[in-house]
């Protein structure tokens, strides 16, 4: 009892400040995965001779590694705590590294990326990191979520240029074998950091004939049943990531048909990701006042706003103003579903459960991509991808929306009995 005392004074204190800061760290070193392959892809492509969209297979099978990594490494976690998922991931990521550097073709090099790279190493740090975080922090977890999720915006900022360099001076294959031996040198020592599992507070219930007891359901009525409220979740994700694909993955190609070159289209993406961190801090000291639901309302608005600003103003100026203020608003989406899934659930299925709903962003992410693509190859201008983006991201706000109206509506009746059960 009294172990299980001192893991309780332990969140929102110190002990709970530094593993989250050891979080950032991992989540930055570990989200390498998501971004070298990026900039090794032209050279990847210029040895093995093959065509853009071959070479694009390697990015594509680590998103979708990545993505579902999340959903698999979150329910270990939940069961057997992160330290050793992370464990394993240094390991996988750095044998991954040094296997896709003696592929002998793009297919050798496409799976190990997304076996090793995206589905057992990359992917455990960023949601069932995230949950992680969350069962150390009450007061402070909305910031906290933030913090540990800018971890992978800060991998975006950091490794392109690493990896850029290293690709310039030693070739891809030695920068292969480079990444797997940062990783291991790095991560494996990290992950010491974690050995404590989470002190879970238990769940506590009322019960209509008895006193409260501890039980593995959650104290705040979900809006509607559980699994229609995970269903809404990936949905919303899918919708809001839609829309957040459209001036992420095509504004460089854009800024290049207006005229502008494709430095200017790279200086804003970085500008926008720049701002993304901004945002994401400041959504966790706002939703640890209003909420994540309101957070993520509030996000999902401004980033309907900021699309819409795209539509008129498409001047040079106007562009940098608007990027920076699309980084700004849509920053905080993301770390508010985890939020949404931490007050909801019980905190031995949020590993599993976060991971679905962010797994979720990551496929609105890449099918919002190829469908702006393929609305400017109908169309000729990225103008109706643009109205498109908006229009998913009003599914996303609808069904916020939805969920805040119901949640009211229960927590009314569940307060409702609240004298008779006590």
């Amino acid at each position: 009892m009294a172990h299980a005392g001192t893991e309780r004074r332990d969140i929102d204190a110190w002990p709970a400040w530094a593993r989250l800061l050891a979080a950032l760290l991992m989540s930055a070193v570990g989200g390498v995965g998501m971004w070298s392959v990026v900039v090794v892809l032209p050279a990847v492509q210029s040895e093995f001779k093959i065509s853009r969209a071959d070479a694009s297979l390697a990015y594509t099978l680590t998103s979708l590694g990545f993505g579902f990594g999340g959903i698999l490494m979150g329910n270990l976690a939940d069961r057997m705590g992160i330290f050793r998922p992370l464990v394993g991931a240094g390991v996988t990521l750095g044998l991954g590294y040094i296997a896709s550097a003696y592929a002998a073709d793009i297919w050798q090099f496409a799976l190990v990326q997304g076996i090793l790279i995206g589905l057992l190493g990359s992917s455990v740090s960023f949601g069932p990191m995230i949950a992680d975080i969350s069962h150390w922090f009450e007061r402070r977890r909305g910031i906290a979520v933030a913090i540990c999720a800018s971890g992978n915006y800060i991998a975006g900022t950091i490794w392109p240029p690493i990896v850029q360099y290293l690709v310039a001076t030693y070739g891809w294959r030695q920068t292969q074998v480079w990444l797997g031996l940062i990783c291991i040198a790095i991560m494996l020592p990290l992950s010491l950091a974690f050995r404590r599992r989470a002190p879970h507070k238990p769940a506590v219930t009322v019960n209509p004939t008895s006193e409260p007891v501890a039980a593995a359901a959650t104290p705040i009525p979900p809006p509607v049943p559980p699994n229609v409220l995970q269903l809404l979740l990936i949905v919303a994700g899918v919708s809001c990531c839609v829309a957040m694909s459209m001036p992420q993955v095509h504004i460089v190609a854009y800024c290049n048909d207006l005229g502008y070159g494709l430095a200017r289209g790279a200086e804003m993406l970085s500008l926008m990701l720049g701002f993304g961190i901004i945002s994401r801090l400041l959504s966790g000291f706002i939703a640890d006042k209003i909420g994540g639901m309101k957070t993520l309302l509030l996000g999902s608005v401004l980033q309907g706003v900021a699309l819409l600003l795209y539509v008129p103003f498409d001047g040079l100026m106007s562009l940098y103003i608007v990027s920076a203020l699309f980084g700004l608003f849509q920053g905080g989406i993301v770390p508010s579903y985890a939020l949404i899934v931490r007050q909801y659930f019980p905190p031995q299925e949020a590993g599993a459960r976060v991971g679905m709903v962010l797994t979720a962003t990551l496929v609105g992410m890449a099918f919002g991509g190829w469908l702006s693509g393929v609305i400017f190859d109908l169309t000729g201008s990225y103008q109706m991808a643009f109205l498109n983006g908006i229009a998913w991201n009003a599914v996303n706000v609808m069904i916020v929306l939805f969920l805040m109206w119901r949640g009211r509506a229960v927590l009314r009746r569940w307060h409702g009995t609240m004298p008779a059960a006590a």
